[in-house]
């Protein structure tokens, strides 16, 4: 049911995307952004750039339709981060195909997904397709690998008009998942919040050829960190609730023991679930004396800290507690980011199984939560009633496959995946748009 051409038509644009070193930072997004500027704007898509810093541009190319409706986006980042050549069996910004696939730093995160997305928009624009009602909405930005600030975040917040969707497609799912003979898709309809924070253990200063002349604090905090290799109690919340029934694991007011069975049946899948259920704590930095004859005072170490879409510092806070009790230590938020959420059902998830029951009969779509997080956040949070999904499929290449490969080394996509991937975008923007 592919479209050669239009997979052909992705894998030569995914390739010229890759060799544009947008490293980030500095990100330096322009040439790529330029050049998909003018793909879209010869296929009869109205552009305009907008930009913070003019290195730094983001696209926005619409194709409008006669009469009024909603506005599907298309968004991808084009910015990457960095590669190291020496550790690479391909130049990581070469673009080759090699043994199926198109190597190169950012060909799953995320150049291919913006490849699929411009190739199945300028090709349906070149056609005469144009939508029956509302418009599609194709950004392709820079810096999400940094935050955003010169990306989704200055359009949200300085361009909101510009940038409004009823429904938006962005990274964060759709790599298939097989599960005992069957195939599952997961869409990304939530990402986890970040709440960072600083553990600090106090003491008292010495001479550290004296040993007992302090209080070493690092000797107080090391028990603490020790303490980390438990995680807290789960909180279920609706996603992964929907997911475990949708796998034929009901949780039933117990996920402990659902992720149990489920680690019986597949222990990969119950692995990469686990982070969906509930807060979880990764000590990451450490800092004490900043001399080696000085017993420190104070030793710090900071937590990369993930929660439930929902949960604040109350939450939070509680379940750090849990781990490491409430006493002998001083802890301080750093970041306090709230998880984001789109309603896991309606027109765009009945479109997603429509498209996946075409192509894919007896697979499953599940909905899932992102541990990170995307630029969708953006949109979740000025936008309330926009529905975003991260979905971009691939049914060649597996999660378990491509997922070590993102910010990893030989990170590269099945060129099958391109053109299914393609396939979707085009296939979708007549189902949300019409026919036109």
């Amino acid at each position: 049911m592919g479209d050669e051409g239009l997979q052909d038509e992705a894998v030569e644009l995914l390739r010229e995307l890759i060799r544009f070193d947008t490293v980030n930072p500095p990100g330096a997004e322009a040439q790529a952004v330029d050049h998909l500027h003018r793909l879209l704007a010869g296929a009869g898509f109205d552009c305009e750039l907008l930009a913070r810093d003019p290195d730094r541009p983001n696209l926005l190319a619409r194709l409008r339709g006669e009469a009024d409706g909603p506005t599907l986006g298309y968004l991808g980042h084009v910015d990457t981060v960095l590669a190291t050549p020496e550790e690479w069996t391909q130049d990581p910004w070469s673009g080759d195909v090699a043994d199926g696939a198109v190597w190169g730093r950012g060909a799953l995160d995320m150049k291919g997904q913006v490849a699929a997305e411009v190739a199945a928009a300028a090709r349906l624009a070149r056609e005469g397709w144009r939508p029956a009602r509302g418009e599609l909405l194709v950004m392709c930005v820079a810096d999400e690998e940094a935050g955003g600030r010169y990306g989704v975040q200055f359009l949200c917040e300085e361009h909101p008009e510009k940038v409004r969707c009823d429904y938006l497609i962005n990274e964060g799912g759709g790599a298939v998942l097989p599960f005992e003979g069957r195939r599952v898709f997961g869409v990304c309809c939530a990402e986890k919040g970040v709440f960072r924070f600083t553990v600090t253990a106090e003491g008292v200063a010495g001479h550290a050829s004296m040993p007992r002349m302090g209080d070493n604090a690092v000797l107080k905090l090391a028990p603490l960190i020790e303490r980390m290799r438990e995680q807290p109690s789960f909180d279920l919340t609706e996603e992964p609730r929907a997911l475990f029934e949708a796998l034929g694991e009901p949780a039933d007011g117990d996920p402990e023991a659902a992720l149990e069975r489920l680690r019986e049946r597949d222990p990969g899948l119950a692995f990469i679930i686990e982070p969906m259920l509930g807060v979880t704590i990764t000590p990451t930095r450490l800092a004490a004396s900043e001399k080696i004859n000085v017993i420190p005072s104070r030793a710090h170490v900071q937590v990369d800290c993930r929660v439930p879409p929902g949960f604040g510092e109350a939450e939070t806070r509680a379940r750090v507690e849990e781990v490491l009790g409430a006493d002998g230590y001083r802890l301080s938020f750093d970041e306090r980011v709230v998880g984001n959420r789109s309603a896991m059902e309606g027109a765009l998830m009945d479109a997603v199984r429509e498209w996946v029951g075409e192509r894919e009969p007896e697979a499953t779509v599940v909905p899932v939560v992102l541990p990170g997080f995307t630029d969708s956040r953006w949109f979740r949070d000025t936008f309330p009633d926009c529905v975003a999904y991260g979905f971009c499929p691939q049914r060649h290449m597996t999660l378990y496959e491509s997922a070590p490969l993102i910010h990893g080394a030989d990170e590269r996509v099945d060129v099958r995946d391109v053109g299914f991937a393609a396939d979707f975008f085009a296939w979708l923007a007549k189902r949300m748009l019409g026919e036109g």
